[in-house]
């Protein structure tokens, strides 16, 4: 079977950089190679014809053979290059400790041992809408991993000290030779810190860390709304093998308000007013956030109607901007009505019927409305 051309294997453009050749056979490695493929003889063809490609167009003295050429010519000269083969063996290490790094343990390269930083932790709190509002502080009882107070985190007795693992000689890592390749994994005897305890502390049975409860003292900032986050920076879980600490995040839920809807930094009510009110005009009391405030309501003020208070709004976490107050009006009706008040009632009604076009707009506009509507289905 004739061999493909190698810049059609790689799909790369004859005037390809290294640097992009590297990364074409980067993705057909990863894609082909038969780890990620077992039993698939398709893809092993694949992967075999894509390293060959790499091997040539790889080193400079073989990519010129093989531009003048072509496959006839890296053949012949193959034995006479023979010392290309360490290049392109260092090629090939180089692209799969880079490749295939995570998926055989995730080791890093390198002499020195791994160092792993704490996890980060998260704690809820729920609070009143005045206390988020105006910011408190609250503490926080958080059960984390810190380090350990008798072995200072080395996980080793007192008296003694861990010792440079064996198998990978403090490295943290161990390679692989098959042929070309030269594969890296996490040392599975140390797990990727490079040492052993061989006399494990008591009081950590050699981790290096213990599970402690500590309590934490946080100042919720004024304005804070559900979702949002304070973070305590090094409070999380303690780093391993001498790694930093994570951070807490304490998350904010506020909960509802019988009275007040949250919407960012404006807060809004319904505010019940009577049909006197609403008909000729009054001052009702309206609960803000700072106290009662007098809320002046016009005559003929029909229900739904929105009033807006500047400023009695929620103060911006992030800047001194204050929201607004919406109150939206409610006429409510009466209920539990006396006979005589009935009566009184339906004398009123009758008044309003008698010029119900001056004392109802709406309500005409409607009928007159409806009446088209109707009218225009007739055929």
């Amino acid at each position: 079977m004739a061999k493909r051309d190698y810049y059609k294997v790689l799909d790369v453009a004859r005037n390809a950089s290294e640097a992009d050749m590297k990364k074409a056979y980067r993705r057909l490695a990863m894609k082909f190679h038969p780890d990620r493929n077992p039993g698939d003889h398709e893809a092993e063809d694949k992967f075999k014809e894509a390293k060959e490609a790499y091997e040539v167009l790889s080193d400079a003295q073989k990519r010129a053979v093989y531009d003048q050429y072509g496959h006839a010519g890296v053949e012949s000269s193959r034995n006479a290059a023979s010392g290309a083969g360490a290049h392109a063996a260092e090629a090939f290490s180089d692209i799969f400790g880079d490749v295939f790094g995570d998926i055989f343990g995730g080791a890093r390269r390198g002499g020195a041992s791994q160092v792993y930083r704490g996890a980060d932790l998260r704690y809820e709190i729920e609070l009143d809408l005045a206390e988020a509002v105006f910011g408190r502080s609250v503490e926080v009882d958080v059960s984390k991993f810190v380090e350990c107070d008798v072995c200072h985190g080395t996980g080793a007795a007192k008296g003694s000290a861990p010792v440079s693992c064996e198998t990978c000689h403090g490295s943290g890592q161990v390679r692989l030779s098959q042929g070309f390749f030269t594969l890296q994994q996490t040392c599975p005897h140390c797990r990727g810190t490079g040492r052993v305890v061989r006399n494990p502390c008591d009081q950590c049975l050699g981790q290096g860390r213990v599970r402690r409860g500590k309590k934490l003292s946080v100042k919720i900032p004024a304005g804070v709304d559900s979702g949002d986050r304070v973070r305590l920076g090094g409070e999380g879980e303690a780093g391993r093998n001498g790694g930093p600490p994570g951070d807490l995040y304490v998350e904010v839920h506020v909960r509802e308000h019988a009275i007040f809807e949250r919407d960012g930094m404006h807060l809004s009510c319904d505010v019940p007013i009577s049909f006197a009110t609403a008909s000729l005009g009054g001052s009702v009391e309206v609960p803000t956030l700072d106290g009662q405030v007098a809320l002046k309501i016009p005559a003929e003020t029909q229900s739904g109607r929105v009033f807006r208070l500047r400023e009695k709004g929620v103060k911006s976490v992030r800047n001194h901007n204050r929201g607004d107050l919406f109150c939206r009006v409610v006429v409510e009706t009466p209920v539990h009505l006396s006979g005589e008040q009935r009566a009184l009632l339906r004398q009123f009604d009758e008044t309003l019927r008698q010029d119900s076009h001056k004392h109802a707009p709406r309500q005409k506009s409607f009928l007159d409305g409806v009446k088209r509507f109707f009218s225009s289905e007739q055929p």
